[in-house]
């Protein structure tokens, strides 16, 4: 009897054994299967891992990136030739303070009122002057209203000298900066916002580091600023008589001339304003060179350790730019439509 039931659970152990080979095998074959289907659709030739290394559409490019390097400070650059249309672009498309440089959108603005026959350039409108007040005590620094002047004038001393009161004068007139971003949304032009009018902004400096932190208040991307620079010169936003009136002003800009002019050859002439702020400085402008082109500019720099070190990456950025594009030869010299 212990013979026959023993016989019969070796029977029922050697039927669970041969099932569970079976059960194996097909896992063996399904995973052959799989394998098969795998290398089918990726192959099995061995793949280099993959690179993230900066790449540069053209040598020009990969000098100013050099230049630009961020280790000591974010820099952002974008430059566009405006005879060939060809463009270099370092962190381009990242958020910087615009600071001062914002000034020439509220002057476009402005001069788009003109233009509408709301106010003309004899207006006459008050400074906005600022009073004391404490860091963060308000969303709004407030301002007295000050000495009149035209409204050519004011655009004069906001661009040459870069004058806040005057600016902010200009910015009240347009409605606020509100109504300049939707000048700058309107005419195409992206990643763009003003938020506080320059009293709040200079009142509040210094709460974000641009070095180290992207703050989206009062900032820009270089690519940006140049898509304004170059609607402007292109005539695009504006009719002849406006743009006459800014690019005039930017030529005769007294501020910044160690930054974009500071290391360019006396060939070439200059039209910019400049951005200064807590541990950054910018130059945004027009670089006309001897042989007829325009290449427009946005320069941003942060941290570098001191304000004639930020000074000087500008300038060294500036003439990599001019050399760069001087010794590349334009397609047409024509405006290219960019």
């Amino acid at each position: 009897m212990i013979g026959i039931m023993t016989m019969g659970r070796i029977a029922r152990l050697g039927a669970a054994f041969a099932l569970a080979l079976t059960g194996i095998s097909t896992a063996h074959a399904a995973e052959a299967d799989f394998k098969t289907s795998f290398d089918a659709v990726l192959g099995t030739e061995v793949r280099k891992p993959q690179s993230f290394d900066a790449k540069y559409a053209w040598p020009l490019e990969a000098t100013v990136a050099q230049i630009a390097n961020g280790s000591a400070g974010r820099i952002g650059v974008y430059a566009v030739d405006l005879a060939s249309g060809r463009e270099v672009s370092v962190l381009g498309n990242q958020r910087f303070p615009m600071a001062s440089t914002s000034k020439i959108a509220i002057a476009a603005t402005f001069l788009e009122g003109v233009e509408k026959g709301r106010w003309s350039l004899t207006s006459e409108f008050p400074l906005m002057v600022p009073v004391a007040s404490p860091r963060f005590s308000g969303s709004k620094a407030p301002v007295r209203p000050g000495q009149y002047m035209k409204a050519i004038d004011l655009i004069e001393i906001m661009i040459t000298r870069s004058s806040n009161p005057a600016t902010d004068a200009l910015l009240a007139v347009v409605g606020g900066p509100a109504a300049v971003n939707n000048w700058a949304s309107r005419n195409g032009i992206t990643d763009f916002n003003i938020t506080r009018d320059i009293a709040t902004l200079v009142r509040d400096d210094g709460e974000v580091d641009p070095a180290h932190r992207i703050d989206v208040r009062d900032s820009a991307t270089p690519q940006a600023m140049v898509q304004l620079l170059a609607g402007l010169y292109q005539g695009k936003f504006l009719k002849e008589s406006s743009r006459k009136v800014i690019l005039g002003a930017m030529e005769r800009c007294r501020t910044g001339t160690r930054r974009i002019p500071g290391m360019l050859p006396d060939g070439a002439r200059v039209a910019h304003k400049t951005g200064t702020l807590s541990n950054t400085a910018s130059d945004i402008g027009i670089i006309h060179t001897p042989d007829g082109r325009a290449i427009a500019v946005a320069i941003y720099v942060t941290g570098q350790g001191s304000k004639p070190a930020r000074d000087a990456k500008i300038a060294s950025i500036a003439r990599a730019l001019y050399d760069g594009y001087q010794a590349t030869p334009a397609r047409a010299y024509a405006n290219a439509n960019y």
